[in-house]
């Protein structure tokens, strides 16, 4: 046999051509450059045309998306190519997706941020026609309210999930959890309709107090509470667990040391979606609660103002010159945002506080 028997090579998939570092962004570049000439010739047709922004822009996208394909199909092969067209597809799904909130927000503070001063977190709407008054009140009644349904809602919603998870077995685990998906799906409306009935029957006809609106929003939170938490539980690796009784720890001092310190940080982040569920909730809280302009104090005594039905009466109530309440309105809902994202902040800095250490 001949030692010079000639060998075909052998070809490697992954050794072929690549485009330059940046050509992603060039193509990207290039493709919104085209778009915008073509649109801004098809558009300028008429003397009172104008250049659309978001049609360039979208016809730029699916522009880039072909045309990177295409290159890298030429280039790098196929395998290179889809990567690359299918990483274009996720990109713009999550552009897509942020564009709401990112305008959203953005509105709210450029129409909210005009009235944010010292007035509208000191003062109330009592005697306050037109310009002037503040949102102190709402403010109060919301941070008294939600925070009332919270201390009775993550403590039950808690043990709750620790008994599905570590105790729960047979027809009872099976009926609470049915039950708690039934509550999940309960309409806001529903839970204020309920408050309003029970402090009906132990207080009298026609009272609203801002007990009842933190027991509809506690009804409300109450589910959201036992999904997250059960969930977070159930992701605790069962070696732990094992580890602890074989050590001699007893069940529910392996719960407390081991298994909720080690899910702390999943269950702040259940307990700030469940208050992020309810804080914006209006319907409940105008049943349950009523509407004051006045501030109080006292969630057992008289009615309570909270920052939505704030903004829906600043909204609905307009006066002759509306310009004041719309800003009221905005101002509360920038103010509501800011609310949400602060309790966000202090639950991530509660998970990194309380989390357990795995360094020496």
């Amino acid at each position: 046999m001949s030692s010079a028997t000639a060998t075909s090579p052998v070809t490697n998939a992954f050794a072929a051509s690549r485009l330059p570092r940046f050509s992603t962004l060039w193509i990207l570049l290039a493709s919104l450059a085209v778009s915008g000439v073509v649109v801004w010739l098809v558009t300028a047709a008429g003397e009172e045309a104008e250049f659309n922004v978001g049609l360039a822009v979208f016809f730029g996208a699916v522009l880039f998306a072909v045309a990177n394909y295409v290159i890298s199909l030429l280039v790098e092969g196929p395998r290179r190519a889809a990567d690359r067209l299918v990483t274009t597809l996720v990109i713009a799904a999550f552009t897509v997706a942020m564009i709401p909130l990112v305008s959203l927000v953005y509105t709210v503070v450029v129409m909210g941020s005009g009235r944010i001063d010292l007035d509208f977190f000191t003062l109330s709407m009592r005697n306050v026609l037109g310009e002037g008054g503040g949102a102190a009140h709402a403010i109060i009644g919301t941070l008294l309210m939600t925070g009332l349904a919270t201390v009775i809602s993550v403590p039950i919603g808690l043990l709750t999930s620790i008994y599905l998870v570590e105790y729960g077995r047979g027809r009872l685990a099976q009926a609470i959890t049915f039950f708690v998906d039934v509550m999940t799906g309960i309409p806001s409306i529903v839970a204020g309709l309920f408050a309003f009935a029970l402090f009906e029957l132990i207080l009298g006809p026609g009272t609203r107090v801002g007990l009842s609106g933190a027991i509809a929003l506690t009804v409300l939170m109450l589910p959201v509470v036992v999904r997250s938490s059960e969930e977070i539980l159930r992701l605790v690796p069962n070696e732990l667990r094992e580890a602890s009784y074989a050590l001699g720890v007893p069940k529910w001092l392996t719960i407390l040391k081991v298994v909720i310190p080690t899910s702390i940080a999943g269950i702040s982040t259940g307990v700030m979606l469940s208050i992020a569920r309810v804080i914006g909730e209006t319907a409940p809280l105008l049943i349950a609660a009523g509407f004051s302009n006045n501030f109080n104090y006292d969630l057992t005594e008289g009615r309570m103002q909270s920052l939505p039905v704030f903004v829906y009466y600043s909204y609905v109530s307009q006066g002759t010159d509306f310009a004041p309440y719309i800003e009221r309105a905005w101002a509360g809902a920038l103010t509501l945002i800011a609310i949400v994202m602060i309790l966000n902040l202090i639950a991530r800095l509660v998970a990194r506080i309380f989390a357990p250490k795995l360094g020496r």
